[in-house]
């Protein structure tokens, strides 16, 4: 069943395009969704409207009114639905990316500064240092917190975090030295 303004472009004595256009457009933009939908087009909505965009240009030449139109639509999304396959067709298939699949590794900077990579570390270098000088190494160079936080977290005066960072960082010079065969 028509819709009135089917209808009215019916009984216009002239054919205006903008008329004709959206009669069309009232009429047939369903259908044309439904088909292509039906066709399995990805984006049904957005390759009807550009459906639509195509028949606008060709409004003027056209012949046969509202059944014309719609002939022609048919036809332009018949040539959308082709074009959406051969896309398809031409697009490689994506896959997810799965890194426990890949072979392709590089350990990670924090794979390689906790010592998980080659080389040394710094978890190597830590590990066999004093449990106070790893904490103070791990509260100030690492966390990153002020001398003050350090020694309220710790307990200890502020000159004795102090002492026991510029010890860590002794010992831990000595240590990374031994380790590259440098004295």
């Amino acid at each position: 069943m028509l819709d009135p303004l089917a209808d009215e472009y019916l009984q216009a004595d002239d054919e205006d395009p903008a008329l004709l256009f959206t009669a069309a457009y009232n009429e047939f933009s369903g259908p044309v969704f439904g088909y292509l939908r039906a066709r399995g087009v990805d984006d049904p909505e957005a390759v009807t409207q550009d459906v639509f965009l195509a028949l606008y240009p060709k409004l003027d030449s056209l012949r046969g009114g509202l059944q014309g139109a719609k002939t022609l639509l048919f036809s332009i999304a018949h040539a959308r639905m082709v074009d959406h396959y051969r896309k398809r067709e031409r697009t490689p298939d994506s896959a997810p990316y799965e890194s426990d699949l890949d072979s392709r590794r590089a350990p990670s900077a924090e794979d390689q500064a906790f010592g998980h990579g080659e080389g040394l570390g710094v978890t190597e270098l830590l590990a066999d240092l004093n449990p106070d000088y790893r904490e103070v190494l791990a509260l100030r160079v690492v966390a990153d917190l002020s001398l003050e936080e350090t020694a309220a977290i710790m307990g200890k005066s502020q000159g004795a975090v102090k002492q026991l960072q510029r010890r860590a960082l002794s010992a831990l010079r000595e240590r990374a030295l031994l380790r590259n065969g440098t004295s």
